[in-house]
């Protein structure tokens, strides 16, 4: 009867004055992208909104895609309408029906951001409300309806829905540039990754495999992971560096208590050299603060030594419970508890260094060739590439990194 569309509002977008123009192109670009041949008729950008014309049998494929968009504060399937009274009336009537067929009570909320349709607001909600009412027989409850119909009259069209799904807000991305996020199969950095998504921020992960001291499970999960993350349209890439073999000569040239921290350190430094021909701006990883004996302030300070580039900790003051429930909101918890051989714990010594100096990683250090090991990782490095439009592959690696 009425057209339907995908209404997207968003919310940190509206506060950055000037700037506001260029992330909500941004935004636009990234649910094209999102919603790819669902939306034949593209995004449109419609007063401090979007909206996606949908056929009504796509409608729900369409939405699902959108709120899984960061920038995206909510979206509805709307009715859309003209300033009519009448189809506004029905088309409030479908939408109170559609939303909850079981429902007993209902509210109208409409808002004008038409400054030339003379109806107030206030007015609307009564005129609706009352032929809804007459119409379903639900009662009015203002406080807490099982229904909210809301009603905005938008330019030249009237946009009505009861449905709206929760988007993850924050920035759309690549509004924050570029990171890299050393990216394990395990709980948290998935987690992490997740968040500077969230900031507007294009991911390229770097995966450690214990390979060939392991299998090559940890690299497959990693993949999973990945595909889950696509689907912001924030994941671009992801590398994957088989690191056991050069485990096993730290392990065998350095300090036992040290080797966590020497492999941490020496992924830095082959992550910094990935972000150096990516562009990069920081590195990011799923520490928590005091979690494992590696995350002590000291500990963390030593690897970070190790770093020139910002080292961005996302869930450093978060407990392992809250990193579990957020990971299970994005998907990919079920992923990251399948068993696998994580390369941290390869040649992992009995009484590992809570509390280590600087000085003592780097006398630990003395006995490897850190720049040769950090050539040989990168020289034995592969990647593959994920959807995301805000991402723009290096033009050319150094002729001795290999695919």
């Amino acid at each position: 009867m009425f057209e339907r569309a995908v209404l997207v509002h968003y919310h940190e977008i509206g506060l950055k004055g000037r700037n506001r123009g260029r992330f909500e192109r941004q935004l636009q670009d990234n649910l094209a992208t999102a919603v790819g041949t669902l939306a034949s008729a593209g995004v449109q950008r419609v007063a401090s909104r979007l909206v996606i014309p949908v056929p009504a049998s796509l409608a729900d494929a369409t939405l699902a895609r959108v709120a899984a968009v960061p920038g995206v504060s909510s979206a509805s399937i709307a009715f859309v309408t003209s300033r009519d009274p009448r189809e506004m009336e029905q088309a409030a009537v479908l939408a109170v029906r559609e939303a909850a067929p079981g429902a007993r009570t209902f509210a109208i909320a409409a808002r004008r951001s038409a400054t030339d349709h003379a109806e107030r607001s206030l007015d609307m909600n009564r005129r609706i409300g009352a032929a809804v009412q007459a119409e379903t027989g639900l009662r009015v409850n203002l406080d807490a309806p099982d229904v909210l119909c809301r009603v905005e009259v938008v330019q030249g069209e009237v946009y009505t829905f009861a449905q709206r799904a929760e988007g993850p807000g924050g920035l759309p991305v690549g509004t924050s540039g570029k990171v890299v996020s050393l990216l394990s199969a395990g709980i948290d950095s998935p987690v992490a990754t997740w968040r500077m998504i969230r900031r507007g921020a294009v991911a390229v992960g770097v995966h450690f495999s214990g390979r060939p001291q392991t299998d090559d499970l940890s690299e497959r999960i990693a993949g999973e992971i990945a595909t889950v993350l696509e689907r912001t349209g924030g994941f671009a890439r992801l590398y994957v560096v088989p690191f056991g073999d050069l485990q096993r000569e730290m392990s065998l040239a350095a300090p036992p208590d040290l080797r966590i921290l020497l492999y941490r350190r020496l992924m830095v430094r082959v992550s910094e050299a990935i972000a150096e021909q990516e562009r990069a701006g920081a590195l990011v990883t799923g520490e928590s603060l005091g979690q494992v004996a590696s995350q002590t302030l000291e500990n963390i300070a030593v690897v970070d030594a190790a770093a020139t580039l910002p080292v961005l900790r996302p869930l450093v003051g978060n407990d392992k419970q809250e990193i579990i429930t957020e990971a299970r909101r994005i998907g990919t918890y079920e992923l990251s508890i399948q068993p696998h051989a994580d390369c941290c714990t390869l040649f992992m010594p009995r009484t590992p260094e809570t509390h280590a100096t600087l000085t003592q990683v780097q006398r630990g250090e003395e006995g490897l060739d850190v720049s040769r090991m950090v050539d040989d990782a990168l020289a034995s490095l592969s990647w593959t590439d994920y959807a995301c439009v805000a991402y723009h592959a290096p033009k050319r690696w150094p002729s001795n990194f290999t695919r």
